[in-house]
């Protein structure tokens, strides 16, 4: 279930039509970390909210603006997130429209306290690159609808791969940008990304009766309950495998990666460590592992439990 579909390849620039009032712009760039490239969203027939505008390209900005169809025009921005192949293009599409930017905070909204006290004790990166420049014209809490011409978004917080990611429920629908992909799992990396959030936002989302998913990258889900159940399992998996490894003795986030990704290439193992950090610090709070010392990513972990 982690494998890209074949078939999924469209042209950047074209606007494709995923239902009536809903439309997919392609922003051009491809990465390992990106798949095709981001996908930024259009809703509405007349008035129409943008959702991720993605990175800073002059080309992206131009097909926007040129997928916008006679009597049709721009009333919203919306970033899910603030990494920058989401957010950036956000200012220049705003200052061509005169409309307004909307998202749940900047760069450091939504961090929970532990991924706050580990960013202040110097852990940084790791992850697609923050924009820490961001600054919405208008913040929106869980919970809030942002509505517009015919249309209406509901905002639910999705904490976990960033602290101010959001989810975008439409029509029972919803636009889960680097939540729940189904190309790959998403990228959970501290200090920015929380897997304990992470998991609480798959659970809360798993509650939910969804017809599809619209990512941030790739195809659209089309068995939501299942790819969540997946996502889940997947991480239990992940946590069962450092456990297993920590019963032979304490070991840092880096010795459980070289241990757990046999087969990943060696360029990934940073990656890798982040992600098993990630898990370590999940699994401290859970009090099943404990730091030898300050909770920091070169740590040695135990097993407690």
């Amino acid at each position: 279930m982690n494998q890209p579909p074949d078939d999924f390849d469209p042209t950047p620039g074209v606007p494709v039509r995923l239902a009536d009032g809903l439309r997919r712009v392609l922003a051009p760039n491809p990465s390992p970390m990106t798949y095709r490239g981001t996908n930024t969203y259009l809703v509405g027939n007349r008035e129409l909210a943008v959702i991720d505008p993605g990175p800073l390209s002059q080309a992206h900005l131009e097909a926007i603006l040129a997928a916008l169809e006679p009597g049709q025009s721009i009333s919203h921005i919306i970033v899910t997130h603030t990494h920058v192949d989401h957010s950036p293009l956000a200012r220049p599409l705003a200052e061509r429209t005169g409309a307004p930017v909307i998202a749940f905070g900047g760069a450091e909204a939504g961090r929970s306290a532990v991924m706050t006290d580990i960013a202040a004790a110097g852990l940084a990166g790791g992850g697609e690159g923050i924009d820490r420049a961001f600054t919405p014209d208008r913040t929106v809490a869980d919970g809030a609808v942002i509505g517009g011409d015919g249309w209406a978004l509901e905002v639910i917080h999705t904490p976990g791969h960033l602290g101010n990611h959001i989810a975008l429920g439409w029509q029972g629908m919803c636009f889960t940008a680097d939540h729940v992909m189904g190309w790959a799992s998403s990228l959970v990396s501290p200090p920015d990304g929380d897997l304990t959030d992470f998991m609480a936002s798959c659970r809360r989302l798993r509650g939910r009766d969804w017809t599809v998913f619209h990512p941030g990258h790739g195809a659209p889900v089309t068995a939501p309950a299942a790819r969540l159940d997946w996502l889940i399992e997947h991480r239990l998996m992940r946590e069962a495998a450092i456990l297993r490894a920590l019963e032979e003795g304490a070991a840092t986030a880096r010795d459980l990666a070289a241990r757990i990704y046999t087969e990943t290439p060696a360029a990934l193992l940073p990656a890798a460590e982040r992600n098993v950090f990630a898990h370590l610090v999940d699994l401290t709070g859970q009090k099943r592992t404990a730091p030898c010392g300050d909770l920091a990513v070169a740590a040695p972990f135990e097993r407690l439990s």
